[in-house]
């Protein structure tokens, strides 16, 4: 989760490189924290919730399709938020393996 630190300035320039690739990987630039994972947001919820009924609508086709199509919608809504509003490369990073993914496995689901 996210850690509060406060308004806390990037580490100084002298100090060792791990520390100043943490500080770039994960620091949120606006408010200075440490933010490695943040609460879902609607799309997450939206994710979860229709995952969730897809998976108790399996075997109830066409529903299940759908629903698992929505889920995935909601995923990418996500992907594309953090790849473009990320607070930090970290985040901007998730953002595109979770579309990249996502493509991966709609390509292998559609057969190609």
């Amino acid at each position: 989760m996210q850690q509060q630190e406060g308004r806390r300035p990037m580490t100084q320039p002298s100090a060792s490189p791990v520390l100043r690739a943490r500080d770039w990987l994960f620091r949120d630039r606006r408010t200075g924290a440490i933010t490695v994972a943040q609460w879902p947001n609607l799309p997450l919820w939206l994710f979860f919730g229709l995952m969730l009924a897809a998976w108790l609508a399996r075997g109830a086709e066409p529903a299940a399709t759908w629903l698992s199509l929505a889920a995935d919608v909601a995923l990418g809504w996500w992907a594309i938020d953090e790849l473009v509003r990320g607070v930090n490369p970290w985040r901007q990073l998730l953002g595109l393996a979770t579309l990249i993914g996502l493509a991966t496995l709609i390509a292998l689901r559609s057969g190609g």
